[in-house]
């Protein structure tokens, strides 16, 4: 009866890890669109720029992205709370490893297929819709999916800065009854579950795609 206490409460958890994971995700791959341009441009200046971003975006650890956005931006810009700090500072690193992911997808694409959308006149806007997104999509897909299922992972560390996600309240609980073992075993195999359940959708997803292109 006790675990099952345990499991309802860290149930209650799930939502916010799944919104702070989705979120994130959505920031992310928005912001991602126009670093990929910078980075593909002909110009070598956006490519120096765009790859200065990246690499520095990847090579600060997560949480101090989240230690630096909660608490400078309340001290100096405006009053953030946890979860919208922790939603940009996992925004800002997903959109640099996206980026990176769109950038192969793109380069994947058969050259032969833009310079015959360029044969036959089509504009930016049609080459873009008809052939660049949908290919660029299907390519970039299952790496994405890998870090989507990654990041939802890495929500936990939002536990640092304050978020009620899995793993604040594992150790919340964990602190209080001092059944530390169970409380984390319970808390991956939820992680471990959506984990799952996100694979397969993502494969569901990359099935139909195939089918519809072999057709």
């Amino acid at each position: 009866m006790e675990t099952f206490n345990f499991l309802l409460a860290l149930l209650k958890a799930v939502p916010w890890s799944l919104a702070l994971t989705i979120s994130s995700f959505g920031i992310g791959a928005l912001l991602a669109i126009p670093l990929c341009m910078m980075r593909i441009s002909k110009r070598a200046g956006l490519r120096a720029i765009a790859l200065s971003i990246t690499v520095f975006i990847r090579s600060i650890p997560p949480i101090v992205w989240l230690f630096f956005i909660f608490f400078s931006f309340s001290e100096f810009v405006v009053q953030l709370n946890a979860f919208v700090a922790a939603m940009l500072g996992l925004g800002l690193i997903t959109a640099a490893n996206l980026a990176e992911i769109y950038r192969g997808a793109l380069q994947a694409i058969p050259a032969g297929q833009r310079e015959a959308s360029h044969v036959l006149g089509l504009s930016f806007w049609d080459r873009a819709s008809a052939i660049m997104v949908p290919q660029v999509f299907r390519y970039s897909l299952p790496a994405c999916s890998t870090y989507a299922i990654g990041l939802l992972k890495d929500t936990a560390i939002a536990s640092t800065i304050g978020v009620p996600e899995m793993a604040q309240v594992a150790y919340q609980i964990s602190q209080q009854t001092f059944k530390g073992l169970e409380i984390y075993a319970l808390a991956g195999g939820l992680y471990l579950v959506i984990s799952f359940a996100m694979a397969w959708l993502s494969r569901s997803v990359d099935t139909g795609l195939r089918a519809r292109i072999e057709r």
